[in-house]
């Protein structure tokens, strides 16, 4: 025993030292008379010792390993220390005597397997990560599921802290020296006390000084860590002096912020507290996978912030373009609705237009531009402005359809178009109707039980340039509704678009006669699981219509 390199002792059936060994002294950094006669606990009172392990032995004689962690008084290196230790009964003619134990420090393989088992957990979290973050292209539904993904897995409470958007949003300025974030989500733990208003709500605006934690991360571009012992502390890392009272609630007592950065642009930030037990946050382990989320929750982030702002922008300019189109005439009524889709998809390029032409005559057009976005916002008033430019009084339909191809070909517009005409002649009671690749038209006579959706030739999208178009003739007395409408209010996944406009041979006048009222309708019965954006448009020639040469 005593050449061992390994630690060796002697107990007694009392679990008191009877005899260590020197490699043992230098384990425990003491001499071995300070251990004779005393216990483990007695000598080492930082080190966990299972002593049920070695009283097991005692009472059966099986031998049995087991691992004790802590401290000793050897000067080492600050950190836990962990030793692997087996126990053997003595015994002597019969009678139990006492124990050995040898003792091995593996605090190195123990250290290597813990932090293992940390890039383990690390990787796990971080594949889950992936499908957990970023499920939408909506940045507070982001901004949530990343507060929610760290909590508790990182941290007791989080939030998520982002710049105001540039468009589409009123804010006040902020005083000078202030940073203003907007507060997108939260997340706290089971044991968290409800504080959560004095903390300021998912919405709120939360303003920092230059010296607070927040702006400090941005500034730097890397996390900040607070461990907040003091009041003092706490004040300045707090954006106003009533959430000390707050945070001293909750227990807090260490902090990190990190950034959400993408391409070099600032997002905003995550923060992350812990609380009462938890333990504070140092430089590597937990602040580095953090990093590491925010890293990738940030690209998320920024699609879904340059989604957002091209979609208000896109919505913005397409309802500045489509105005509400006026009656041609006093004894022609025209409504009209557009309904753009959910806020999760892109804005289109539906539009509609109403030109007065002579003798009696008007033009209504309805169209899809192909695509979406600010792109197609932005073509489809070139549609529209390019319409206007080449319809004339006496020209049929197709043949404004052939010249609008040919017009937009020149122009250097590149995204086709869908489009429908109807050249309404309210003295000869007709409409001549021509399509671009455009859905039928409905009809609604007075009276009718039922609506009638015309079969009529179907040309190819404006903008291929192949041309090709018929005019179609329908009648359309006073009182006839005609109603058209973008593929939006039909079209539906899994089904057969012939079977979905069908379903439009349905529509009745409502009770009130008003077109409003028809339009309201049609978008509630078929418009309710729409993926895409709608416009419907209705018209109709009031009945005693004035005498022909009659303008007024």
């Amino acid at each position: 025993m005593h050449g061992s390199p390994a630690g060796m002792a002697v107990f007694d059936t009392k679990l008191r030292y009877l005899y260590v060994n020197p490699a043992l002294e230098r384990l425990n950094g003491l001499p071995a008379a300070a251990h004779l006669g005393r216990t483990v606990e007695d000598v080492l009172p930082e080190l966990d010792v299972d002593e049920d392990v070695m009283k097991a032995v005692l009472a059966d004689g099986k031998s049995r390993e087991a691992m004790s962690s802590g401290r000793t008084w050897a000067t080492v290196p600050e950190g836990e220390r962990f030793w692997q230790g087996a126990y053997h009964r003595l015994e002597e003619e019969g009678e139990v005597r006492g124990l050995v134990g040898v003792v091995l420090e593996v605090s190195v393989a123990r250290h290597q397997q813990k932090e293992l088992e940390r890039a383990r957990r690390y990787l796990t979290l971080l594949d889950t990560a992936a499908v957990s973050i970023g499920t939408t292209l909506d940045m507070d539904t982001t901004c949530q599921e990343l507060a929610d993904f760290v909590v508790p897995a990182l941290a007791d409470a989080a939030v998520v802290e982002v710049f105001p958007p540039e468009v589409g949003h009123a804010v006040r300025r902020p005083p000078e020296g202030v940073l203003r974030l907007r507060r997108a989500a939260m997340a706290t733990g089971p044991g968290i006390p409800d504080v959560t208003g004095q903390f300021g709500d998912p919405g709120e605006y939360i303003d920092y000084q230059a010296d607070a934690a927040v702006p400090r991360c941005l500034e730097a571009n890397r996390p900040v860590i607070e461990n907040l012992y003091s009041d003092e502390q706490l004040g300045r890392s707090a954006p106003t002096p009533h959430r000390v009272a707050a945070y001293r609630a909750i227990g807090l007592h260490s902090a990190v912020v990190v950034p959400l950065t993408n391409r070099g642009r600032p997002l905003g930030v995550l923060a992350l507290a812990r609380t009462g037990d938890s333990p504070v946050f140092t430089e590597g382990g937990d602040v580095v996978i953090a990093r590491e989320l925010a890293v990738r929750a940030a690209v998320d982030l920024d699609q879904a912030r340059r989604y957002a702002h091209e979609h208000t922008i896109a919505k913005e300019l397409q309802r500045s373009l489509l105005s509400e189109p006026q009656g041609p005439h006093p004894h022609v009524q025209v409504a009209s609705r557009y309904r753009p889709a959910e806020e999760g998809a892109v804005v289109g390029g539906d539009w509609f237009d109403v030109i007065s032409l002579r003798d009696g005559r008007h033009l209504k057009a309805m169209g899809d531009v192909m695509g979406h976005g600010v792109e197609a916002a932005v073509a489809m008033s070139h549609y529209r402005s390019i319409l206007r430019a080449v319809a004339e009084d006496d020209m049929e339909p197709h043949r404004i359809l052939t010249r609008l191809d040919e017009a937009v070909g020149r122009s250097g517009v590149d995204r086709a178009a869908t489009c429908l005409l109807a050249v309404v002649d309210r003295l000869g009671g007709t409409c001549r109707l021509a399509s671009a690749g455009h859905l039928p038209p409905v009809f609604i006579e007075p009276g009718a039980a039922h609506a009638r959706v015309i079969s009529m030739p179907v040309g190819p999208p404006l903008g291929t340039g192949f041309g090709e178009y018929v005019t179609t003739a329908v009648p359309c007395g006073p009182g006839t509704v005609l109603f058209m409408y973008t593929d939006g209010l039909v079209e539906r996944r899994g089904e057969d678009i012939d079977v979905s406009v069908g379903r439009l041979a349905g529509l009745t006048m409502p009770a009130s006669g008003l077109l409003e009222d028809l339009l309201d309708e049609a978008l509630d019965r078929f418009g309710e699981d729409a993926e895409d954006d709608i416009a419907v448009l209705a018209s109709r020639v009031h009945e005693g219509v004035p005498p022909l040469g009659d303008d007024g």
